[in-house]
């Protein structure tokens, strides 16, 4: 079929062709870039801006893991939650007898939307590449998005809490860095966020697969709270007025 009939087809359904080309070219010249998530955590942790985090989606705590390092390095107080079962027990294994980490195996609760989440069957993680045990998701067509055969797919079922649940219960009342990477969620556990708390972290979180209106309502939202937003690497990194970071080249 041509693909320029195809892609009027996909509009009139409300959908859009993009090219693979643009995709494979902007985690090219990502990887090349000299300015990287680990360059603004590097910079923010030497100049002793971030003592407390939060990490919403920490898989395993090695895989997808731009945190690992740091928390082990500057022993800052981390709140690490991983709703995945298998996951969290590696999680446990990884940050075992640390006083200065706090785990929590639960989904974030918005709008009572989240009892299970989709994922691949480990015995079936061979069939595709490593980046498969990290696309876990509410969404089950995020899964189909990234190649995986329906047959691979598998529910779990999750305990939840609600962002203000989550804080509250491990009294956190001061927060440097929240970050947040749920393939796909990330918006709405962002808004919530800035909804119901008063904190006032440097925030990071995956945009990718952010709907589109949930995105503009977000940035919006972030506007309002008096945050300057830049992204890296299809991560949306957004820095309170009153935090200020000065970087090297």
């Amino acid at each position: 079929m041509n693909n320029k009939i195809l892609k009027k087809i996909c509009g009139l359904f409300g959908y859009r062709l993009v090219d693979k080309k643009f995709f494979k070219n902007n985690r090219l010249i990502s990887s090349h870039s000299v300015l990287s998530i680990k360059k603004i955590l590097t910079e923010l942790f030497k100049q002793n801006q971030i003592t407390s985090i939060a990490q919403i989606g920490a898989n395993d705590g090695v895989r997808f893991d731009d945190l690992n390092e740091f928390i082990n390095k500057y022993k800052v107080q981390s709140l690490l939650v991983e709703p995945i079962k298998d996951h969290f027990v590696k999680l446990q294994l990884k940050y075992n007898n640390l006083n200065f980490v706090k785990l929590e195996n639960s989904a974030i609760l918005i709008d009572k939307q989240i009892s299970f989440l989709y994922k691949v069957d480990e015995k079936f993680f061979f069939h595709y590449g490593s980046h498969i045990p990290g696309i876990t998701s509410f969404d089950k067509n995020h899964l189909l998005k990234h190649g995986v055969n329906t047959k691979h797919i598998v529910k779990e079922v999750i305990n939840s809490i609600t962002v203000k649940e989550l804080f509250d219960k491990h009294d956190i009342k001061k927060l440097d860095l929240l970050y947040v990477d749920t393939e796909g969620y990330d918006g709405r556990i962002v808004m919530d966020f800035l909804s119901n708390t008063d904190m006032k972290p440097v925030i990071i979180f995956e945009y990718i697969h952010i709907d589109n209106n949930i995105f503009k309502d977000l940035l919006s939202q972030l506007n309002k709270n008096e945050y300057q937003i830049f992204s890296i690497n299809e991560n949306a990194i957004c820095f309170p007025n009153s935090k200020k970071i000065s970087l090297s080249f």
